[in-house]
């Protein structure tokens, strides 16, 4: 399995934000739009994102719900027909949720940064350091903190779960 290092957070002011990691990528960033539909499973998260043009890709992945800089260890599967897998896999498994976001991508070093715009629920930001055969937990957490300071992200800021995770909370 593949893995990273990640943190979520809420984005108080997305401008400012934004200008961090446009300075930082020295770039504007690429913007995806993305609807991700949650399976249930034993372990992890199993999810199913449409690209929205035609692309998507089946993702299982697993890490603690905890904040700060935690491991990811994850699969994806490409597919050229997510509305077709998407019906199978729901017939099969029912449908946990979605999640719709806008997501801005910026690339520093080893790091995807992401602005996200999800409906329902607000701006956060993701950092995900992919992390090298060689590398350790510490220097994955390392590289994410120096980020997270570099960006502005305070701890209070931090989230533990999910996307889904939060709009799940909020139905209840």
């Amino acid at each position: 399995m593949l893995s990273n290092v990640e943190i979520k957070a809420r984005v108080d002011d997305p401008v400012r934000f934004l200008q961090r990691a446009a300075e930082l990528s020295q770039s504007e960033g690429t913007v995806i739009r993305q609807r991700d539909t949650f399976y249930p499973c034993s372990r992890g998260r199993l999810k199913l994102r449409d690209l929205m043009d035609g692309s998507g890709q089946l993702i299982f992945y697993d890490r603690p719900d905890t904040d700060g800089p935690k491991l990811s260890r994850f699969s994806i599967s490409g597919t050229s027909d997510p509305a077709g897998l998407q019906a199978v896999l729901s017939s099969a498994l029912g449908v946990k949720g979605r999640v719709q976001k806008e997501r801005r991508l910026f690339l520093i070093g080893q790091t995807r940064i992401h602005l996200d715009q999800v409906e329902g629920l607000g701006t956060f930001m993701e950092l995900e350091v992919q992390m090298q055969p060689q590398q350790t937990l510490e220097d994955g957490q390392k590289v994410a903190k120096g980020l997270m300071e570099q960006l502005g992200v305070s701890r209070d800021s931090l989230v533990t779960g999910a996307y889904m995770d939060l709009i799940l909370e909020g139905q209840k």
